[in-house]
């Protein structure tokens, strides 16, 4: 059975097809087609039509998690599309803030979108199956708020400000010929945590590869070298990152991990 992945928005552009700081992904599986994020703005929809994609046949739609560079083309994805649900992270609101000196700016989702659009949404707890051979996985690794905490990223609750623990973020999981693929648009919690998460979930299966940013474009180039030595260590085969990795990072990754790293770029397509 082939799974075909498809860029619709990352941070490069190819060609004549735009990009910008998000993220949207188009995936056929299994006579299935799926939409991961619709990145920061309408242009998924621009791009989508360069691509011969058709909006108003997708069957699912998701979000990675809470930001605006993978949320806020969806009201418009709902618009134009009429049967898909959204299905959403149970932990998913309007209360995403970045603090920038003393300010704290709002990174979240479109605000209202979940009372706007509550008829088109899912919220999902736990392991959840999309379909056959699809999940949508929420995170397992405890003290990710500490990375929160050091992104300067909180959450806004009826008690105040909280590090954000990335509760709104899932794993997209595909059971592929070459095994379970992940797709994570920003690996928040950590890119070797989520795969250790995946494997744990899943421990009679293969996971093979993980698609999608890493957050790595503040980071050191020790740190980045340390994760790339913990992905490593998880035994996957296949690495496909962009959007938050950035050139730098991708650069350090390909030195250490060699050819099982590809980067992204609008258009770009995976076959499995």
């Amino acid at each position: 059975m082939e799974t075909k992945i498809t860029i619709v928005v990352d941070n490069k552009s190819f060609d004549n097809i735009n990009g910008e700081w998000g993220l949207s992904v188009y995936i056929q599986y299994a006579g299935k087609k799926i939409l991961l994020d619709a990145g920061a703005s309408n242009l998924f929809l621009e791009n989508m039509k360069k691509l011969d994609i058709d909006v108003s046949d997708i069957d699912f739609a998701t979000l990675s998690h809470a930001h605006y560079d993978h949320a806020n083309g969806l009201p418009a994805f709902l618009q134009h599309n009429q049967k898909a649900k959204l299905y959403l992270r149970d932990h998913t609101a309007d209360n995403c803030y970045k603090k920038i000196f003393l300010f704290r700016k709002y990174i979240g989702i479109p605000r209202k979108m979940l009372s706007k659009c509550s008829d088109r949404i899912v919220m999902v707890s736990g392991d959840y199956k999309l379909m056959d051979g699809v999940w949508l996985i929420p995170h397992k690794t405890g003290g990710l708020d500490s990375i929160g905490r050091r992104e300067l990223m909180f959450r806004k609750t009826p008690n105040g400000w909280i590090p954000d623990d990335f509760a709104h973020e899932q794993s997209l999981v595909l059971d592929t010929d070459k095994g379970l693929v992940i797709l994570n648009s920003c690996s928040h919690g950590g890119a070797d945590n989520i795969i250790n998460e995946i494997k744990s979930t899943f421990p009679d299966k293969n996971v093979y590869g993980l698609i999608g940013g890493f957050h790595l474009f503040n980071k050191s180039e020790e740190e980045i070298r340390n994760l790339a030595a913990r992905i490593r260590e998880t035994g996957i085969k296949y690495v496909c990152t962009g959007h938050c990795t950035k050139d730098r990072a991708f650069g350090i990754l390909r030195e250490e991990l060699g050819d099982i790293v590809c980067q992204m770029k609008v258009g770009f397509q995976i076959i499995f």
